[in-house]
């Protein structure tokens, strides 16, 4: 299998050096340790290696939770001995620590040498994070395990143990990791200490969080750390030049801006993403899209006030009624740039002026969604669409025929999030100035209304408000982004996704005196683009039309189980205590 991998990274390395030859006579039969002591070849390792850790697009990341279409969460989703949520990466481990051994007593410079040792460290303590918060504590492996000389029946650390593990291998790695990478250096897209020092802070958040402090969630002693941290990283970004995009819109579409701390690196033919395939009407895209927004989620965006619309003090309060039939007007700026909806300008293609129908009869058969009787036909979107689809980050240049070949770099971290870290610390170690504060730059890069307060709509008076206009800000800001579940998750929310129904919106055409318009008139008039959202008359379907109806997740899920196989091919793994073993995953 070592053998295999490295032949792997051989070949990958052709690709990465072109024209250049490497001076291996037979790929298939060589000396191994020539890999380590070739710069070309560490750095086609350690690409392997970035590509197997970090993720890229998904347009159904939000499907957890109520952002999204789709029932993720249905019963016995996560079990014992199925493979659901489940983290546990050792073959990557091993592949991270190979590199960390053999680049220590390799040939190459000292300076490259701590240049790769300090990647690796940083992409074990990521890989070992990521188990952590799936498990609580795992066995923290540093050495490429010998199956003839090591003990291979490893218990797992303590949780403690492996976030101490984690933040030395974090403070190694920033200890030798250039400052700040330029965005115009050929080793853009590499880790370096500003954003191993961002993670570092988003590592004690989590050590601080409810998640795994269950009895002491708001007042434990690691929330102090976690400021301290946070406050760091927000200092050194600032001080390294790190901002908030000015407009929201292009946070992804404008690639390398100052608020990317970290990207994953797509580039058409070599790396494409599916986001547009998965985001797109099927009209414009190669087959329907994978996830809507649905009726619930268009209702938590604010106002241009930042009130919500039930907020009887916003200026722009409506009932329930009215908002219905008007729910597109006077919204957070940021509602319009990541959310299509009936009749609004979606200029897709590059077609200028184009408006995106969803309307039984009157769309295209992959975009419409409704069970209007008089459209004389049935919707084969019921179970999936929502009237609404996604337009954040979606590359609308990209024609029909060109959706696959979508490259747009994927924001792994960026500085927002670094912010709300920061602002969440904040307001649990008393300092709720600092994290409003934090919230208004927020909010004011959205484009939201101050306000004669200044306070941009936030309810912002006591220190449980603040921890709820953080985690509302989160749920708009990050939203399709792959946050909301996570989020919910580290501060024991859960429950807030149970026994939810999702809904859609259905429009049907009507006339100036509000009866319904024919479909041929209203087909007529959407082919030249002549109705806008207000021609319409809205009315709530829930989602999937059949089927499941409802969420629930259950209070095991703030730690998922260790797989069933794992601890019968190894008896001194505990199970967790939430799922029946011995085993205490938190910090307590």
């Amino acid at each position: 299998m070592k053998k295999i991998t490295i032949i792997s990274l051989l070949l990958l390395a052709l690709v990465y050096s072109a024209c250049d030859t490497l001076d291996i006579e037979n790929i298939y039969s060589y000396d191994a340790n020539k890999v380590w002591n070739d710069e070309k070849l560490v750095n086609s390792y350690m690409a392997n290696l970035y590509a197997n850790v970090f993720d890229n697009w998904s347009s159904t990341l939000d499907q957890k939770t109520q952002q999204l279409t789709g029932i993720h969460f249905y019963q016995d989703r996560v079990t014992i001995s199925n493979d659901e949520y489940k983290k546990w990466d050792y073959t990557i481990i091993r592949l991270i620590n190979e590199a960390i051994q053999n680049t220590t007593n390799g040939e190459l410079s000292q300076v490259k040498k701590d240049e790769f040792i300090a990647q690796a460290l940083f992409l074990r303590a990521y890989v070992y994070f990521r188990m952590v918060i799936y498990h609580g504590g795992v066995p923290y492996i540093t050495i490429p395990q010998d199956k003839d000389k090591d003990d291979l029946y490893v218990k797992r650390n303590t949780t403690k143990e492996c976030f101490d593990y984690i933040i030395k291998d974090l403070d190694d790695a920033i200890a030798m990791l250039p400052e700040k990478i330029s965005s115009s250096s050929s080793d853009y897209g590499k880790v370096d200490a500003c954003f191993a020092q961002a993670f570092k802070a988003k590592v004690l958040l989590y050590k601080a969080s409810p998640q795994f402090n269950p009895s002491n969630k708001w007042s434990n002693a690691y929330w102090p750390e976690a400021y301290v941290a946070n406050k760091l990283a927000y200092d050194k970004l600032i001080a390294n030049g790190s901002k908030l995009t000015e407009d929201y819109a292009d946070m992804f579409l404008v690639e390398k801006g100052s608020e990317v701390i970290f990207a994953v690196i797509n580039t058409y033919p070599n790396k494409v993403a599916d986001w547009d395939y998965g985001v797109r009407p099927g009209s414009e895209s190669r087959g329907n899209a994978w996830a809507c927004p649905i009726w619930e989620f268009v209702q938590e965006f604010p106002m241009k006030d930042g009130k919500l619309y039930t907020d009887a003090t916003s200026k722009y309060h409506k009932t329930y009624e009215e908002f219905l039939q008007t729910y597109w007007e006077n919204r957070d700026p940021r509602f319009v740039k990541s959310v299509v909806w009936n009749g609004s300008i979606y200029e897709v293609s590059g077609k200028t002026g184009r408006r995106q129908y969803t309307s039984l009869g009157i769309a295209h058969e992959t975009d419409d969604f409704g069970v209007n009787p008089n459209a004389s036909v049935n919707s084969t979107n019921l179970n999936s669409y929502s009237g609404f689809f996604i337009r954040k980050a979606s590359d609308l240049s990209l024609k029909q025929s060109e959706v696959q070949q979508y490259d747009v770099d994927f924001v792994l971290m960026r500085f927002a999030e670094v912010m709300l870290n920061y602002a969440e610390t904040a307001n649990e170690t008393g300092k709720s100035d600092v994290a409003i504060d934090l919230l208004k730059h927020i909010r004011n890069r959205a484009g939201i209304e101050p306000g004669d307060d200044g306070l941009y709509g936030m309810n912002v008076s006591s220190r449980e408000d603040i921890r709820e206009a953080i985690l509302a800000e989160r749920n708009i800001e990050f939203c399709f982004e792959g946050h909301r579940f996570w989020d919910l998750r580290r501060l024991r929310m859960l429950d807030r996704l149970d026994n939810k129904t999702k809904h859609g919106v259905e429009a049907i055409a009507i006339n100036a005196d509000g009866t319904e318009m024919s479909i041929a008139e209203a087909k007529a008039k959407a082919i030249n683009m002549e109705l806008t959202e207000k021609d319409f008359n809205y009315s709530v379907l829930q989602i999937p039309f059949t089927g499941v109806k409802v969420t629930s997740v259950p209070e095991s899920y703030y730690f998922f189980p260790i797989q069933q196989s794992v601890i019968d091919r190894n008896s001194n793994i505990e199970q967790n205590n939430n799922w029946g073993g011995t085993f205490n995953p938190t910090l307590e």
